[in-house]
């Protein structure tokens, strides 16, 4: 009785010490301040060693976007994954002047038939007062995390810190789109067969919206098709620097208005992703969309009463 208890307790021993860190990782984070909503939107490429693990971290604050290589420590047996010295933007930063918080990232992977999450904090290295801790919620993105994707992710980051804010220039649009219906079957039959994922819902407190899809960085020939209420308004458009822009109406019979991205390709580093900056003339809404072959990215709108 004794033999197949102990096969039990090395088999579970052997599945715990065997969960990794490996692969492409999104989520957001919030400032530990009361009355404070700063969110950073992440995206996080991970790939372990023997006895580190380094990657690469992609974060997007107010108008900027930095990325930078990070490096660590992964402890398979309790799930505990450290990166250190991550210059992190101060959450009181003016738009045009970035304060940076020199932080360690302390992360708990957790794993459940629904997906693989890591927990944790950024914590200040100094400064403790001034740079509060950053809570964050990181989601495995399964379907992204192969194994070439991420070698060919690591490899072709080119410089150790780099800084992205929209210009002048960057605020150019590269197209602006008419909202009305055009039509493309092959998109449209493609659009229904993929799966619908929520990525965020917003409340906004107008009918008239401005919005934008940049690139989610690194420009690698992002092309997308964009959907209003499941009706095909653009498709081929490629993401660059310079924004895709729409100026949008919401339909006031419906409670819900729903805006879709579909990947036309995954670009040279997959999947397909995406910032789509949302504005009623009030509020800014940063949000970071990530589509491939088989999911369409989706937010939901809801005007305010």
């Amino acid at each position: 009785m004794k033999k197949p208890i102990l096969l039990a307790i090395i088999l579970i021993s052997l599945q715990t010490s065997a969960q990794s860190v490996f692969g492409y990782w999104y989520g957001t984070a919030n400032v530990n301040v009361p009355s404070k909503v700063n969110n950073y939107l992440i995206e996080l490429v991970l790939q372990p060693e023997k006895g580190s693990v380094k990657g690469i971290l992609n974060y997007y604050f107010k108008n900027s976007f930095r990325s930078l290589r990070v490096k660590g420590t992964y402890n398979a047996t309790t799930r505990e994954l450290s990166l250190f010295d991550i210059p992190v933007t101060f959450y009181g930063s003016p738009i045009n002047m970035e304060i940076d918080c020199i932080m360690d990232f302390r992360a708990l992977l957790r794993v459940a038939s629904a997906g693989s999450t890591l927990r944790g904090q950024f914590e200040a290295t100094e400064n403790h007062y001034t740079c509060a801790e950053i809570n964050f919620t990181l989601g495995l993105n399964a379907d992204a995390s192969k194994t070439d994707s991420v070698i060919k992710a690591i490899k072709a980051f080119k410089e150790t810190y780099q800084a992205w804010t929209p210009s002048v220039s960057d605020t150019l649009t590269a197209a602006t789109v008419i909202q009305r219906k055009v039509v493309n079957y092959v998109v449209e039959n493609q659009f229904k067969q993929r799966q619908e994922v929520i990525s965020e819902e917003i409340e906004v407190e107008s009918d008239s919206l401005k919005v934008d899809f940049y690139d989610n960085g690194e420009v690698d020939g992002d092309s997308i098709s964009v959907f209003f209420n499941k009706e095909l308004m653009a498709f081929s458009q490629k993401l660059s620097e310079r924004s895709i822009h729409f100026n949008l109406v919401l339909d006031s019979l419906k409670s819900i208005n729903e805006l879709s991205m579909f990947a036309d390709n995954l670009g040279a580093i997959p999947p397909n992703t995406a910032l789509m900056v949302v504005s009623d003339g009030k509020n800014r809404f940063n949000i970071r969309l990530s589509s491939n072959f088989e999911k369409n990215a989706t937010i939901r709108i809801k005007r305010t009463k």
